[in-house]
């Protein structure tokens, strides 16, 4: 199956919610209370919120989609970071980076990571730092391998409840 990344705009909200929601109850059911889930994704991962996003000139997000059909997959998020005590002049956020899950192991994380890092270099950006919950091995494990490192911690409310999550961070 071949796979495009591409710049998004205003009509592309209701398919970034649509992967947000579907991507976020797919990592964390069994993990978080029902509750929580469904809390966090009409309000983080709502159209309302996705179009906010698209309006902001700080924010940059990249949309996976598959050739045949424009079926969404995933999509990235870049954006002035929202980690206050942690970042420093020329910081950019990676503030999501989602990707339905039959396809991680294919390469397509790497290259939505890879649209992120160029622009935030292509911008001037020095480091680029992101929050990420301690339990998705998955997602630390593929940090890892593309050069993050813990620099700190965040406190991060999903639902009713607050999580201290490892903020990573990667020179670029």
């Amino acid at each position: 199956m071949s796979i495009t990344i591409r710049p998004c705009g205003p009509r592309d909200a209701a398919a970034l919610a649509l992967v947000g929601q579907a991507t976020f109850l797919e990592t964390y059911a069994g993990t978080l209370p029902v509750a929580d889930i469904l809390d966090h994704c009409a309000t983080e991962h709502g159209e309302a919120y996705y179009l906010r996003a698209l309006a902001k000139p700080d924010h940059r997000l990249w949309m996976a989609e598959t050739d045949e059909g424009q079926a969404p997959v995933g999509y990235a998020l870049l954006c002035r970071p929202d980690l206050l005590t942690l970042s420093e002049a020329g910081d950019v956020e990676l503030k999501r980076i989602y990707l339905l899950h039959r396809f991680h192991g294919s390469g397509l994380g790497g290259r939505l990571m890879g649209a992120a890092l160029e622009s935030a270099r292509a911008a001037g950006f020095g480091r680029m730092l992101l929050g990420v919950y301690r339990e998705n091995e998955r997602a630390m494990v593929f940090y890892a391998r593309q050069g993050f490192v813990e620099v700190g911690v965040r406190r991060f409310k999903v639902g009713a409840r607050v999580y201290d999550d490892p903020v990573l961070a990667r020179t670029l």
